[in-house]
């Protein structure tokens, strides 16, 4: 018995939920309400995460199930909470968490549905994505030829710094972005009217997803250099992940297909004969 089943709740599954069904769910739910593609769903985004996180990890799983979130934010899972975002990218990246400076563009993931008949049998799918590339137009400089200038106001950093007093004798630090350049660390007289001096456009493009005989659920297929472009980095991955839709006959077992067959008393003490339909083409 569990003390707390908001996190289970969260992912929609129920307490006793296995490694697999927690997978699953966050991938689903994580895809669905990923910032990129839900703005507005920005803490739904966080909570899936943290939910995730903690009843993932078999120690924080106990601790949760024996003394609820306090337990949690009290320090008995032995760890704090990570970046939702990073979380995101290694459990679809199968990287680690991030510390240094970034020198690629961030991965972008898209779900596939998949029938059991396709999975079984292989086949070719097409799937169209809408990605961020350096604007053609002006090359990623934003603007005209001398029109784009560091902000003098900021030095290029896009914030500023000064000192307010709160109180007698007590002086706070703020930062805050800069009223000059709004945070961009440029100044752009003249703005590309194809990008609007953004100096990336968004792009249509379509990817042929070949899907191998026997592939699985959730299994990652991975198209390098075909995610978002951004200026000084090298071009984003596309993950493109399985999701196996229900059949209505068979189900999957490892590697095996199984069928649920409703049959009489009397075929069942005498033995029967039946034909069944495969997914053989």
């Amino acid at each position: 018995m569990v003390k707390d089943t908001k996190y289970y709740d969260i992912l929609e599954v129920k307490p006793g939920a296995t490694e697999h069904e927690l997978k699953k769910a966050y991938r689903k739910l994580a895809l669905k309400y990923h910032p990129d593609k839900n703005p507005d769903e920005g803490e739904r985004f966080k909570l899936i995460s943290q939910a995730y996180e903690v009843l993932s990890d078999p120690k924080k799983r106990q601790v949760y199930d024996e003394y609820g979130e306090d337990g949690i934010k009290g320090g008995g899972d032995g760890g704090g909470m990570h970046n939702p975002m990073d979380i995101f990218e290694m459990f679809f990246g199968g990287g680690g968490f991030r510390s240094e400076k970034p020198t690629k563009a961030r991965d972008t993931v898209h779900e596939l549905k998949v029938n059991l008949e396709k999975l079984y049998n292989g086949c070719t799918k097409h799937l169209k994505i809408n990605r961020h590339i350096i604007c053609p137009k002006c090359e990623g400089v934003g603007g005209a030829k001398g029109a784009v200038s560091k902000c003098q106001t900021c030095g290029g950093r896009g914030v500023e710094v000064f000192n307010q007093q709160i109180g007698p004798g007590m002086i706070q630090r703020i930062q805050r972005n800069c009223s000059q350049c709004g945070g961009e660390g440029e100044v752009n007289k003249d703005p590309c009217k194809n990008c609007k001096g953004k100096k990336r456009i968004r792009s249509d493009e379509t990817i042929e997803v070949h899907i191998e005989k026997g592939m699985r659920d959730g299994q990652k297929l991975l198209f390098n250099e075909k995610g978002d472009q951004q200026i000084g980095l090298e071009p984003g991955n596309v993950i493109i992940v399985l999701d196996e839709e229900s059949h209505p006959t068979f189900t999957r077992k490892g590697s095996n297909l199984v069928l649920n067959m409703k049959i009489t008393l009397t075929e069942a003490l005498c033995g029967f004969t039946r034909r069944i339909e495969t997914l053989d083409k």
